[in-house]
């Protein structure tokens, strides 16, 4: 018998704007809108633009239930790409006073939702939810578009308080309690675990969300039970086995049109795109992104792609998270275009990834390892070349390069928690860059034996990524498990 309208689960989503945070939340809401729950998408006016037109292909061709509630609140400033503001600081203050701002109209709006919410999935940055759905008798869920290893290392390292004892942010510590070894330095570990000389108002809002994010009644995992086993399984056992892998999201997306409109407005016509991958061989192109956020000088941009185009091979290179005007001034002064026509295009602002990366003309990753990317790579079967700036994104590496063994490492660079001046500072050997990337693109490309055993088990876990998702795969069944879990909560509640 079919449920009324008022017994359906319904399920509130409150991503926060990040693209990282925000594009797997809007995916996860089709996973879950397919299974016959109502879907609310929490957003700004400014925000829903970048999604709206995913959204109504959803509700529209696929009939799903996904509403959004558009709170008109307005966004402090400075935001991370002003020039005059663009320390971490201060764009984390603005950041954390904007999403304490939604509370209010988000409650107010709350009272009139029909059905009533049975759940709160929420970044993890909105730690207000935590009241707001103690307040409402409704358990929240903490989602924040990390993996499993992350998590645990995080949780491991608070728990150890071992970053407490160690002054110096270049020395190297091992995280306790891991299946593998895993060795960090202070300056590796998000700015959350950091700083005994941040800002009062910010070491205040972090306290708030790690206090929120221990409360919480369970977490959302964009990541598939076979790719980090061990982590998982601990990681669930230290959060009360109320850890949930869902993923990975993006693969909800079959259509081209769904791939190529992932996030803001690609740069380039995604017909363009393909034409050109389609002249490649099989696994002969490099694809180059370092996400939406996590800015590299020009200078260090500029020796990426002289690494690339010194490497041989033929490359996809975006350029994009911020002002590109002194890169691309560079890019006309060396001729690099004109001079790698054919053999290299070059994306300058936001690209289609799912869709690049899903083109079988793909051979390699040059990424960041934020872990949207990283789970893209996976899903695309191809090894990644891997440069961290900030965040989770070492750890990330680490298991890619040391635990799956699909990836080499590049560079790297070291978000500074109280740098005043910058988000982030490369390490040394700025010069030797483009050799760096010129070896690794090789080793990745065309490394014998070695290299084919690691395109090997890139493409079989592509091949588990997939199943992990379709019916009777482990994060089709944990899909199912949660929403089981939310249908007994609600029936015990009432």
């Amino acid at each position: 018998m079919a449920l009324s309208e008022d017994q359906r689960l319904h399920f509130v989503l409150i991503p926060q704007k990040g693209q990282g945070h925000l594009i797997p939340m809007i995916d996860m809401a089709k996973l879950i809108a397919q299974r016959g729950v109502i879907v609310t998408i929490v957003t700004i006016p400014l925000e829903a633009e970048k999604f709206k037109s995913f959204i109504d292909r959803a509700v529209g061709w696929g009939g799903l239930q996904i509403r959004l509630l558009q709170l008109d609140v307005a966004t402090a400033k400075p935001n991370g790409h002003d020039k005059e503001a663009a320390t971490l600081v201060s764009h984390l203050k603005s950041f954390f006073k904007t999403a304490s701002s939604l509370q209010q109209p988000f409650e107010q709006s709350f009272r009139n939702l029909q059905p009533a919410p049975s759940c709160i999935i929420s970044d993890i940055v909105f730690d207000w939810t935590s009241e707001t759905a103690n307040k409402f008798g409704i358990p929240r869920i903490v989602f924040d578009g990390f993996g499993c290893c992350s998590r645990l290392c995080y949780h491991n390292i608070l728990r150890s308080e071992l970053h407490g004892s160690i002054t110096s942010d270049s020395e190297p510590f091992v995280i306790p309690g891991l299946p593998d070894k895993i060795e960090v330095t202070k300056g590796k570990v998000p700015m959350h675990f950091l700083s005994q000389n941040s800002d009062e108002q910010l070491k205040d809002a972090i306290r708030r969300i790690k206090k929120a994010d221990e409360t919480a009644y369970g977490v959302m995992i964009n990541s598939f039970q076979e790719l980090e086993p061990k982590y998982a399984e601990m990681y669930k056992k230290a959060k009360n086995n109320k850890v949930w892998c869902i993923g990975p999201v993006s693969l909800c997306n079959q259509e081209i049109i769904d791939k190529a409109e992932r996030g803001n407005k690609a740069s380039i016509d995604k017909n363009q795109c393909l034409q050109w991958l389609d002249l490649k061989e099989p696994g002969s192109v490099v694809y180059a992104c370092f996400g939406s956020f996590w800015n590299l000088t020009s200078s260090d941009m500029m020796e990426i792609g002289l690494g690339l185009e010194s490497s041989g091979y033929p490359f996809v290179w975006v350029i994009g998270g911020g002002d590109i005007s002194e890169i691309d001034k560079l890019l006309a002064e060396n001729r690099f275009e004109e001079r790698n026509k054919g053999r290299g295009l070059v994306i300058k602002g936001w690209a289609p990834q799912v869709l690049i990366l899903s083109h079988k003309a793909i051979g390699g990753f040059l990424t960041h390892c934020g872990w949207n990317s990283t789970l893209e790579g996976v899903c695309a079967g191809v090894p990644l070349l891997t440069w961290p700036m900030g965040a989770e994104q070492f750890l990330n590496e680490d298991l890619v390069v040391q635990v799956l063994k699909i990836g080499v490492k590049v560079g790297e660079a070291e978000v500074h928690a109280d740098d005043g001046t910058k988000l982030i500072e490369m390490t040394e050997g700025v010069g030797k860059k483009k050799q760096e990337v010129e070896k690794a693109v090789k080793k990745v490309m065309d490394g014998g034996e070695e290299g084919e055993e690691r395109r090997k088990r890139a493409r079989e876990l592509g091949e588990t990524a997939k199943k992990a998702m379709e019916e009777g795969g482990s994060s089709h069944f944990n899909m199912t498990l949660f929403i089981q879990h939310m249908m007994h909560y609600k029936a015990a509640r009432e």
